[in-house]
């Protein structure tokens, strides 16, 4: 038994197909089958199903499986422990990222990163806050850029950027004007929220709770980019944090979404780097954290919102 039959038995978990984990493991799928088959004969138990349609793990598979991507993880770990002393900036980084910031942050800061650090390699995953935190405790993330504030005492974190909210209404709407808006007026407003899992929806929620604002109960979108949709066909309003907002003012359709600034203090969200408490890349995504905080459009969300305006 070996990693790399580890790796294969992970990849089967992950993906429940041996096609797809074949392919992301980079070998052929007669290769993955056969050396899974190997570990199964030299642990003497069955650990996958297999039919047609569809490839299941046994119980004992199941639990293999998990303790195999810890095993993977330490094994990371360790490489990356001695690699990182010497050279921080270089090798593989493992980074989760929100979706509600992955498509307005990222475009702004892989190709500067790419620049000031051309040894580092960013392997990114998008997905929702709950599902990078299991990553990330498991091992099989080395950071997270989420929203604040995450309950954890075994996570470290550092400070991206705070990104004021915005409110986003059809242009033409009696609140589009120059004027700031206030928490109070939207007390008649019923908000367009995204759906459940998304931890922007919470921080909406909130903000909804202190203007004594509702939610537009039929429609819970997936993402920012639906919900700026829906405005642009004068379906409702919503509330957008500053650099969806500034990425609003340079789409097809930006003149009919009025992006209006609220009276100070306006609420806001802020969006940090997250690792584990004794990491091996702690000093790597200490250093990442800071080069991100600095690039003009992050350390100033509302940079180009204030350009398009």
């Amino acid at each position: 038994m070996n990693l790399r039959d580890l790796k294969y038995l992970v990849a089967v978990a992950e993906h429940r197909h041996f096609g797809r984990a074949a392919r992301s493991c980079y070998v052929s799928q007669p290769t993955l089958s056969t050396q899974l088959k190997k570990l199964e004969t030299y642990l003497g138990v069955q650990l996958v199903e297999r039919n047609r349609r569809r490839v299941l793990l046994t119980p004992l598979g199941e639990d293999l499986a998990e303790r195999a991507a810890r095993i993977l993880a330490e094994a990371d770990d360790l490489v990356n422990t001695a690699r990182a002393q010497a050279e921080p900036m270089t090798g593989d980084l493992r980074l989760g990222v929100i979706p509600t910031a992955a498509p307005y942050l990222l475009p702004h800061v892989i190709p500067e990163l790419a620049y000031t650090f051309p040894n580092l390699r960013l392997i990114l995953r998008e997905d929702l806050t709950d599902r990078l935190l299991d990553r990330l405790r498991a091992g099989t993330l080395d950071g997270a850029l989420l929203a604040r504030p995450v309950a954890d005492e075994g996570l470290v974190s550092a400070t991206i950027c705070v990104e004021p909210f915005y409110f986003a209404v059809p242009t033409g709407h009696p609140l589009d004007r120059p004027e700031p808006v206030t928490l109070k007026e939207l007390r008649d407003v019923e908000l367009m929220l995204l759906e459940e899992g998304h931890c922007l929806r919470q921080q909406a929620l909130e903000i909804c709770r202190h203007a004594d604002a509702g939610e537009a109960a039929p429609f819970r979108a997936t993402s920012l980019e639906t919900l700026r949709q829906m405005v642009a066909a004068g379906v409702g309003a919503t509330l957008l944090p500053a650099l969806a907002a500034a990425a609003s003012r340079r789409g097809p359709d930006h003149q009919a979404v009025a992006i209006r600034p609220f009276e100070a203090p306006a609420p806001t969200r802020e969006l940090a780097l997250y690792w584990r408490a004794g990491s091996a890349r702690a000093a790597t995504l200490q250093q990442l954290a800071e080069a991100i905080a600095r690039m003009p459009a992050v350390a100033d969300p509302t940079l180009h919102i204030t350009a398009a305006a």
